[in-house]
């Protein structure tokens, strides 16, 4: 039996005791390959930001939990596909992995034919491994003056995802790295609505919040661990 309240009661708590200011850290309840069930339960708990990575899958669970989500931010935080940016602007509130200006400008298109502005925060390349997709650490203030100049989207921060590694604390220099250039940028242009430092997962999510983090993204900590093909 999963106790996916007491699990969300009890990083909230870790939270708490450990982040660095008053200011809140938000928690995204990563739901891919979760049911609609599970998922909400997660709600009924207090969570009020979902993530899924695969528009295929999270449409129908959207569509299933109808009102159920009203007030609730939904999250994109998977690889974008270039096919899959139209449904992406209509279902999502943020984007968090905005890696290119190919990208942007496709999202900016989809976002005035919907009439919005579409969040989305700057996916952060913080390692070498060929896997990880992002704009490279040198380049990202350029590509964040870049993005201010194309219509109908609105950066609001960065996203990184460390590389994995059996102990969190290999996951520290990445996030403090990322945290650096989040504090570097958000001086630089004096944008308050630049707020957003989405990093850490359930494996080391402590150490993201040690680090600055503002959002965390939450799945096997919150649902237990998840079995692939079984949704």
């Amino acid at each position: 039996m999963k106790n996916i309240c007491k699990n969300i009661e009890f990083i909230k708590n870790t939270i708490n005791s450990i982040k660095r200011t008053s200011s809140i850290v938000e928690l995204i309840a990563v739901t891919k390959t979760f049911s609609c069930q599970e998922i909400l339960e997660a709600l009924n708990c207090g969570i009020k930001h979902v993530g899924e990575s695969k528009i295929q899958e999270s449409l129908p669970k959207f569509e299933q939990l109808g009102t159920s989500l009203k007030g609730i931010t939904k999250h994109f935080i998977g690889y974008l596909q270039s096919n899959k940016v139209k449904k992406a602007v209509e279902n999502f509130d943020l984007i968090h992995s905005l890696d290119s200006i190919n990208l942007a400008h496709n999202i900016s298109r989809y976002a005035k034919r919907s009439g919005k502005l579409q969040n989305c925060l700057i996916e952060v390349k913080v390692s070498c491994e060929v896997t990880k997709t992002g704009i490279k650490h040198d380049n990202v203030k350029d590509f964040y003056k870049q993005c201010l100049l194309i219509p109908n989207i609105l950066i609001k921060g960065l996203m990184i995802i460390a590389p994995y590694s059996d102990n969190s604390e290999d996951s520290r220099p990445y996030f403090k790295q990322a945290y650096n250039l989040f504090e570097y940028i958000k001086k630089s242009f004096n944008n308050p609505e630049f707020n957003i430092l989405s990093m850490g997962m359930s494996g080391d999510y402590k150490i993201a919040v040690e680090e600055g983090a503002t959002i965390l993204r939450i799945g096997s900590a919150i649902f237990g661990e998840r079995v692939y093909g079984n949704k």
